[in-house]
């Protein structure tokens, strides 16, 4: 069944996640012998990816595995991973699925699974530990550090066909809350764009995320002879689009960027 609210009548003892950033949370929850499945994208914490059972990847589920794991509860979520697939798993086993869209959405999913492992106490520290790195930050961002304000932005997920983030995405909460003007806020979750449409916008600056796609120098470098005048630069996708305890760290990796942006 699928989950409608945070609570089982058990505390779970095998758990599946399908979800990278979700991964690394269980981790930092201390739920190392209750998890027994993830994803072979679960690459954080490393002892875990190479100790722990793959299940396949977050869209190419193997059911067979899952089945002789026998989890007790399965995290997904809405927008990582297949309805189809997810919907297959809930008809033998506990799922809980998330949908996050910005940082409240963020710290509400940390609640909600320390609430269905038990770990109710530690997923609370952690949130008033991010939500006071997130503050730290704001009040950086509102000090004035030029006479210039950020530049716009355009932040790329994908190469061929070129790929951003709109709007309504976890990535541009973060743009935003680094401090940055995201060209494309105007759109809806991860619209396809061309150079000339980049060229059209003219951003300041345009930021090549390490995944999906795996951005290089190369493509910095062949990205800044098409945008003379923007600044290109490569950056650690995991800060702009974990959104588990990842978050505790991004605000430290956001001030850095944005100060080597003046």
């Amino acid at each position: 069944m699928i989950l409608t609210s945070p609570s089982l009548p058990y505390t779970p003892r095998r758990i599946i996640s399908l979800v990278p950033s979700q991964t690394e949370l269980l981790y930092r929850l201390g739920l190392e012998t209750e998890t027994v499945g993830i994803t072979k994208f679960c690459i954080h914490p490393d002892a875990w990816y190479r100790q722990k059972t793959r299940v396949g990847g977050t869209k190419s589920l193997k059911p067979e595995i899952i089945r002789q794991l026998n989890p007790d509860l399965i995290i997904a979520n809405k927008e990582e991973n297949v309805q189809e697939q997810v919907e297959t798993l809930a008809r033998d086993y506990p799922v809980w699925v998330t949908d996050v869209n910005n940082l409240e959405d963020a710290l509400q999913m940390i609640h909600d699974i320390g609430a269905l492992t038990g770990k109710t106490g530690e997923a609370s520290v952690l949130i008033s530990a991010i939500l006071k790195e997130f503050d730290q930050l704001q009040t950086t961002n509102l000090k004035p550090q030029t006479s210039n304000p950020p530049p716009r932005t355009a932040y790329l997920i994908w190469q061929d066909p070129c790929m951003t983030a709109g709007g309504d995405t976890f990535i541009h909460d973060m743009l935003t809350r680094c401090g940055f003007e995201n060209c494309f806020a105007g759109k809806k979750r991860y619209p396809e764009t061309t150079i000339a449409e980049l060229q059209a916008l003219d951003p300041g600056l345009l930021l090549l995320s390490s995944e999906p796609f795996p951005f290089k120098q190369k493509h910095a470098d062949e990205f800044g002879r098409l945008l003379p005048g923007c600044r290109v630069m490569l950056v650690n996708g995991e800060y702009f689009s974990w959104y588990g305890s990842r978050l505790l760290d991004a605000p430290a990796y956001f001030k850095t960027l944005r100060e080597s942006c003046y």
